[in-house]
């Protein structure tokens, strides 16, 4: 944990407490086209002012210490009292162009803000907030695009009494980065408009939930498919049908067949009733025509989908019991016949595999190496993370990085969500409701919601070598409207989701919204 006192930092802090604002930030500090002491290094423990950088502001607050990520010291911000400091470092000689800095941070939390912040580059300033995470370290990237010489890197906290943050191991080169994939799970919104319900924009404006999200900065939405639903929504009709407003939106479509009738999961992958007493044989036929057979459709009438998910989080396989993972090569035979599908329709749409458990890096890699091993064929691989229960944002950061690299294959969140607030809409229990279920620093309000979807987009960022695509947000229109709950066989079943939709309780987009206009 953390631990910023140090004896030499208590004999500095009344004398540069006393200076801290008849100073201007010095320009001149450190002029020099690389940064200098990166990681902290250069003082040890307890420099006011580590080398190389400059402090504006409560400057008793910045200070290097040890605990490094890397090596043994770090930067560190914390006082006992409130505090508003800066601390940053002025590179000029650059060659314009595009730069990305890449860091390695913690924060407890609390702060009115904390982020990292390339500034003076020559264009807009560029910042990534810190994520909470007390425990473990996460990597953080910001680009910027130079265009005048110089760019100045700060490291900013405006934080109330014992807020703290760690910095570490930065590092400055040439690169960009930033998510292709800004999207949301609308599987439930025909159903939803069907039994009445209604989307609003912020002013309060009724309008098509569609185009509200749009508006907001969602560029690609993603539909489940059943084969023969009880509701008979999220079939292919009601499928092609949505297709067409995501696609007259200006959106991309991810399509994500889930082969059943119901909702397919770690926990349930039952077997379509049409297909109950098929062999495996007749199986891999059947995911082979389903699939062709709504991807053909979609690609007919102008909605060809841009990303296909053969299956829904298929931890423990899919068509159980045929397709469990205690047949490998049988699961292998399914997912290949629908990856041969999706390219006879065409070619191009890249393939993508979906576990649940975004956090849990040995589960993934036993999955995908059995997969590997197995001759299945796959394009990009998709994670669930729920941080109230995958594990912490460095659980996530850790499995998601290793997939990209191990794989060699382009990563993307395909759910994650985050309560707005924590009682219901309905009469129906919240699956979260408890203050005692969420992740720590991430209250259950709109702010904490768009917190948390920002948390995870950085690090979907930050996945090396541009390999990361981007987020889903998982079922951001499914808001409490009496008929459309959570099974297709019953009329009666509620909705848990409805807290942790991006629409109110009033029907309003909510200011989470703003996640999706991330770089």
């Amino acid at each position: 944990m953390f631990h910023p006192r140090r004896t030499l930092r208590a004999l500095l802090l009344p004398l540069t407490a006393g200076l801290a604002l008849t100073a201007l930030p010095a320009q001149t500090a450190q002029a020099a086209a690389t940064l200098t002491n990166a990681g902290f290094e250069a003082d040890g423990a307890g420099a006011a002012a580590p080398s190389g950088w400059s402090e504006y502001g409560d400057t008793g607050a910045s200070f290097a210490e040890s605990g490094g990520h890397g090596g043994s010291y770090r930067l560190s911000h914390w006082a006992s009292a409130a505090y508003k400091v800066e601390t940053y470092q002025y590179l000029s000689g650059l060659t314009n162009g595009n730069y990305k800095l890449t860091a390695w941070v913690r924060s407890g939390g609390g702060q009115k803000s904390a982020y990292i912040a390339l500034k003076n580059c020559g264009g807009a300033e560029q910042r990534t907030n810190l994520p909470v995470s007390a425990s473990g370290w996460v990597r953080v990237v910001v680009p910027v695009n130079v265009t005048n010489n110089q760019c100045t890197i700060s490291v900013n906290s405006d934080a109330n009494a014992g807020n703290w943050i760690n910095v570490d191991d930065l590092t400055f080169t040439s690169g960009t980065t930033g998510l292709s994939i800004k999207g949301a799970d609308i599987s439930s919104l025909a159903k939803s408009e069907a039994k009445g319900g209604v989307y609003k924009s912020a002013s309060g404006a009724t309008g098509d939930p569609v185009t509200i999200l749009k508006n907001a900065g969602m560029n690609y939405a993603r539909l489940k498919v059943w084969v023969d639903p009880a509701d008979g929504y999220n079939n292919k009709a009601r499928v092609l049908a949505t297709a067409k407003r995501v696609k007259a939106a200006g959106q991309k479509l991810l399509v994500d067949f889930h082969y059943s009738d119901t909702w397919a999961d770690p926990g349930s992958q039952s077997k379509p009733s049409a297909w109950a007493g098929h062999s495996y044989s007749q199986l891999k036929t059947d995911v082979y025509n389903h699939t062709y057979d709504v991807l053909n459709a979609l690609k007919a009438q102008g909605t060809t989908a841009d990303m296909v998910q053969v299956g829904n989080e298929i931890n423990g396989g899919m068509l159980w019991s045929e397709g469990s993972t205690d047949n490998w090569g049988q699961l292998a035979g399914l997912l290949n016949s629908g990856y041969s599908a999706v390219k006879a329709v065409n070619s191009s749409t890249p393939v993508a595999l979906h576990l649940a458990k975004g956090g849990d890096l040995t589960g993934t890699r036993w999955w995908f190496d059995s997969a590997v091993a197995n001759g299945v064929k796959f394009d990009v691989i998709g994670l669930s993370y729920y941080g109230y229960w995958h594990g912490t944002l460095t659980d996530f950061q850790t499995t998601l990085d290793d997939a990209a690299a191990r794989y060699g294959k382009p990563v993307f969140v395909a759910e994650t969500a985050y309560p707005f607030r924590l009682d219901s809409d309905d009469s129906f229990e919240n699956i979260i409701d408890l203050s005692s279920e969420l992740v720590s620093g991430y209250p259950a309000t709109p702010a904490g919601q768009l917190a948390w979807m920002n948390a995870v987009a950085d690090i979907v960022e930050a996945v090396p070598n541009g390999r990361g695509l981007g987020v889903f947000y998982w079922e951001a229109t499914w808001t409490a409207v009496n008929g459309n709950g959570w099974d297709p066989a019953d009329a009666a079943s509620g909705n848990g989701w409805e807290n942790q939709a991006l629409f109110g309780y009033d029907d309003r987009a909510l200011s989470s919204m703003a996640w999706f206009g991330h770089r």
